[in-house]
């Protein structure tokens, strides 16, 4: 396999919604790649991931809550529902979302839940970002203690 390859293959599991970096740097340290250059690599894409996930969601819901208007409410209910969870936890609550690497959590559903509920990118992004950071040096320090401890 090309080195490109190989690097695409990290870039890739790293922004997907699947695998995001639980997938990108175990799979990237097991094809012998440099772990600094993984790490690096993988928060990247991963948190790159915010921007188009979020005006996504911004342009389809402009779109579809004109057109109907039951989707308007269906959001507007979600966020007035959930309206003291996010006051009391705000942007952490975000971080440490993101920052738990199971599961469901990540930067691609911390980004659903910013644009719910903290409606401003220039908070969000950099609560999802630092989530990812936190997810990423976690997933990092198993991964390579796996490594080890296997090897």
């Amino acid at each position: 396999m090309s080195e490109l390859l190989l690097w695409l293959t990290v870039a890739v599991l790293s922004a997907s919604p699947f695998s995001e970096l639980r997938g990108g740097i175990p799979t990237g340290i097991a094809l012998g790649l440099d772990p600094v250059m993984v790490f690096v690599v993988a928060l990247i894409f991963n948190a790159l991931v915010f921007l188009p996930v979020y005006y996504g969601l911004e342009y389809t819901y402009g779109y579809f809550s004109t057109r109907w208007d039951w989707v308007r409410r269906l959001v507007e209910g979600i966020r007035d529902r959930r309206k003291d969870v996010i006051e009391r936890y705000g942007l952490l609550g975000i971080v440490l979302f993101v920052a738990i690497p199971l599961p469901i959590t990540g930067a691609w559903t911390g980004t659903l839940l910013a644009w719910l509920f903290i409606r401003d990118v220039r908070r969000a992004w950099p609560a999802v970002a630092v989530g990812v950071l936190i997810a990423g040096i976690i997933v990092m320090a198993i991964t390579l203690l796996g490594a080890n401890v296997l090897g």
